[in-house]
């Protein structure tokens, strides 16, 4: 009962008991200007009583600070309001005014749940049956039952709407309760978003279908004034090849198009410009429908510039290097030419003469590489019939004396001649690398299997060694020019990063491939595939 009850005590109790008991007392007095005006009372006294009874609880209704009692002091007025019904009824008992002990009894149970139900219908039943039998002349009937039973009824009734009121204030306390905790959820998930935007230095924005920017932080505005204020235009990633405005990032993004770090440059040639990463993500709700799109713009600038300045600087050292190697390469033949020269001093000079030509090939390339695009050019190649497995052997063969060193078997496998339309030189320029690094990266005492076959028309060179295998984070960036792994990195084993680079530009400039994983049973495995013979001309 005091829970419930409890429940009432708030600044607004004042007036629900006021209003409960001015409903009664209008009924009250109502009947009691009837009675007076018809003269049907038949005790004035009493009725006097009853009335006056009621007036005082109606006026304690209206002027005590019921909120601030405790729970029990409320039934004082229904307890008040029975007495009263009680005299008004015995001073006038052709007025029905008996009915009214509904509401004290509705009162009761809608205050007092259960409780206030079954003890107000008790106290009115005995007050009814207590007046009523009082006189001596009352037959005992079962008419003295309809009246309580009533009074009952209307009392359970008023319990249950008051239990379903209840319920429903409980259930709307609850979902409000709720909306709010969201609503805090909402603001401080949003004032992180708001941080997170603010702190990070690329540019995010949101669009909507329409085109309108719903979401930008500070560092998209920084990148929208510098790249506005660059004059030139924009500039697609080779810096020379103006733009479109149809192709704008913006542009693209409201077409439905997705991209992903594709490099703008902003900007005229030879003026201060800007390099800019520009991502774009479409969005969609949860019914499929456009919602948008994510643009993310990072400034790479500075990374652009090293990059060129590195192959800048690669390309003047490896320059530098070719054209000593040319004179050397000259002198050598000079030397070869003659005669005079001791059958063993040949054997010395056609070595040097094959390492000096081998190492113009290296420098060539490093030449290619860095002044390529970041997605290579073709190297140049000759090709023409040649077996691969020859090739293979003769790689294996001059990468024996660095296998010994370390205790490292190189197994040649798979058949025993494989036709290949490729330029041999290169090639064994690729196998020298390939066979190169599983000796290196390789672990002492291990084993490497090259394997050659033919798949599908195509000739096919395969390279596994059985070390610790590539981690999964390196793969993606192996065959990127000058990157080596951490792993590699931190050996004391020497190397530039270009090796790989240049071995797959080969592979794809004779239309195959070169690839890189790891074996099922633990090392790196590499393949290489080469057309098998010379393609058809048109």
């Amino acid at each position: 009962m005091t829970r419930r009850a409890r429940r009432h005590l708030d600044p607004a109790s004042d007036r629900t008991v006021f209003l409960n008991q001015f409903l009664l007392s209008a009924v009250a007095i109502l009947g009691l200007v009837v009675v007076l005006i018809l003269r049907t009372y038949e005790n004035l006294g009493l009725l006097i009583a009853g009335g006056a009874v009621a007036f005082l609880a109606t006026g304690a209704a209206l002027i005590v600070p019921w909120n601030r009692l405790p729970v029990l002091a409320m039934a004082i007025i229904p307890a008040s309001d029975i007495l009263a019904i009680a005299l008004v009824r015995e001073g006038a008992p052709s007025g029905s005014f008996g009915l009214l002990w509904v509401f004290p009894a509705m009162w009761a149970a809608w205050a007092f749940g259960k409780i206030g139900t079954t003890v107000s219908v008790v106290a009115i039943s005995l007050v009814y049956w207590g007046f009523t039998l009082a006189h001596p002349r009352t037959p005992i009937t079962g008419s003295l039952l309809l009246l309580p039973i009533m009074i009952a009824a209307a009392a359970t009734i008023s319990y249950i709407m008051a239990e379903r009121a209840r319920g429903q204030r409980d259930l709307l306390e609850q979902q409000a309760t709720a909306l709010r905790q969201a609503v805090a959820r909402a603001a401080r998930q949003q004032d992180l978003l708001a941080g997170v935007l603010e702190a990070v230095d690329f540019g995010i924005i949101r669009i909507e279908p329409d085109g309108r920017q719903t979401v930008a932080n500070e560092a998209h505005a920084r990148l929208a004034a510098a790249t506005s204020a660059a004059p030139g235009g924009a500039y697609l990633a080779d810096g020379l090849t103006p733009l479109e405005p149809e192709r704008m990032p913006l542009a693209r993004a409201l077409a439905g198009e997705e991209f992903d770090s594709e490099l703008l440059w902003f900007g005229a040639p030879g003026e201060q410009r800007r390099a800019l990463s520009v991502t774009a993500k479409q969005l969609r709700r949860d019914d499929g429908e456009p919602a948008g799109a994510l643009i993310v713009t990072r400034d790479v600038t500075s990374e652009m510039l090293a990059i060129r300045a590195r192959d800048d600087l690669v390309a003047t050292v490896s320059h530098e290097l070719r054209n000593p190697l040319t004179a050397l390469l000259g002198y050598l033949e000079l030397g070869l030419d003659d005669p005079g020269v001791p059958d063993g001093s040949r054997h010395s000079f056609e070595v040097a003469q094959r390492n000096a030509e081998r190492l113009l090939v290296l420098v060539t390339d490093i030449l290619a590489a860095s002044s390529a695009a970041p997605n290579g050019t073709a190297i140049a190649i000759t090709p023409a019939p040649m077996d691969l497995v020859a090739a293979a052997r003769t790689a294996i063969e001059s990468a024996a004396p660095l296998a010994e060193t370390r205790g490292v078997s190189i197994e040649l496998k798979g058949m025993s001649r494989v036709p290949t339309f490729a330029d041999e030189v290169r090639v064994r320029q690729i196998l020298d690398n390939l066979l190169s690094n599983a000796v290196k990266y390789g672990r002492d005492g291990g084993r490497v299997e090259v394997v050659c076959a033919i798949a599908d028309g195509t000739a096919v060179l395969e390279v596994q060694d059985d070390g610790a295998g590539i981690a999964a984070q390196d793969l993606p960036q192996l065959f990127e020019r000058f990157y080596r792994a951490d792993t590699v990195r931190k050996t004391a084993t020497h190397g530039y990063g270009l090796g790989l680079a240049i071995s797959r530009q080969i592979a794809r400039s004779h239309g195959g491939d070169l690839v890189a994983s790891n074996a099922p049973t633990g090392g790196a495995a590499f393949r290489l595939t080469l057309p098998s013979e010379a393609p058809i001309e048109s």
